[in-house]
Order: C-alpha cells, then structure tokens, then sequence
C-alpha cells in the first residue's frame, strides 16, 4: 500500500509541476491595446465620436483608435498605450 501513496504523491505532484508550466504560456500570448498604430478601418475598437467599435477607424493610425498587440510590445513599435490626439505614423523605438 505504502507504494500505492507513493505513486499517488508522485502523480499529484506532476499534476501541480505541469499545472505551472502552463502559467508562462498564457502570459506569453498576453495582449494590451496600443493606440495609434491601426491602419484605417483596421482597429478593435475605440475609434473616437461617430463610430461604433472595431474597423472603423477613419484614417491611418488615428490617435484614439487602438489595436491589440502582444503585451509589452506598444511603445516599441511607436505605438501608445493611452488614447492620444492626431494621426502621426508611429516611429518604432531603436534599440
């Protein structure tokens, strides 16, 4: 018997080991809403006065429309993570 709870403890605890290592991969396919990089009627949502939600964005990279993009990765590629004025093209960050 006492092998029977060995075996028992070992599964449970296999169990728990591959219950964490599932942990970083759903945090690696986190995303955040980056303002300002969504080409015209290609953003998810939040498009400003006079539009409903997602793909109608009026013009490229309108400031106070957004796009979901892999988390962490927003201000890289020139992007905002808050809503901001005007339609500048974004300007990736070096380095």
């Amino acid at each position: 018997m006492s092998n029977i709870l060995k075996i028992a403890a070992a599964a449970a605890a296999l169990s728990a080991a591959a219950g964490i290592a599932v942990a970083p991969a759903q945090a690696a396919g986190a995303k955040e809403k980056c303002y300002g990089v969504a080409l015209k009627a290609k953003n998810d949502c939040a498009a400003g006065p006079g539009t409903s939600c997602a793909g109608t964005s009026t013009v490229n990279y309108q400031g106070n429309a957004w796009k979901y993009v892999n988390a962490g990765t927003c201000l890289k590629i020139g992007g905002s993570l808050t809503a901001k004025t005007g339609n500048t093209k974004p300007v990736p960050k070096k380095g």
